[in-house]
């Protein structure tokens, strides 16, 4: 299995070991576009793996902080009463990169500044950036994909 996704097109592609497609998603990407360096809120590109999958069983919607459940379940009274939370739900697949110097150590860890695709509420826009620098997913996509994938899985984020 290999993940490769695509900035301009804002989708996530699953191919089988054979290269065939398994499955394609609309994604979210950055807001403030694409790049490696932390604090900049993009979406780093290049060669990553999954570093960690975290939230396996947890429910639709359940809110993670600092990659723990906390117990909540997403809901619109819960997002207006914390209008400010970047929601990070139902499942995460950590990333690391795996070019040093652009996406690995230093100032452009992907893994240091905590890049996932995560699971986000399902009334925030898909197809067009608005992440924070993760790839947001539809919660029963992440779903999907985690179930799929294993830790090593090889993803790669380019433009094209």
């Amino acid at each position: 299995m290999r993940i490769e996704i695509s900035i301009s097109q804002q989708t996530l592609t699953l191919f089988n070991h054979l290269g065939s497609v398994k499955a394609k998603y609309s994604v979210s990407t950055a807001t403030n576009g694409i790049g490696c360096e932390k604090n900049s809120g993009c979406t780093p590109l290049g060669e990553h793996i999954i570093r960690a999958k975290i939230g396996v069983d947890a429910p639709l919607n359940a809110v993670f902080v600092g990659r723990r459940v906390t117990g909540e379940i997403w809901s619109p009274e819960l997002a207006a009463q914390f209008p400010e939370r970047d929601w990070i739900l139902t499942r995460i697949l950590w990333l690391s990169g795996r070019e040093i110097g652009k996406n690995r150590l230093g100032n452009v860890d992907s893994m240091q500044r905590y890049i996932y695709i995560h699971g986000t509420p399902d009334a925030e826009p898909m197809g067009v950036p608005c992440s924070h620098g993760c790839v947001r997913m539809r919660n029963a996509d992440v779903v999907q994909l985690f179930d799929q994938v294993d830790i090593g899985t090889s993803v790669q984020i380019a433009v094209d």
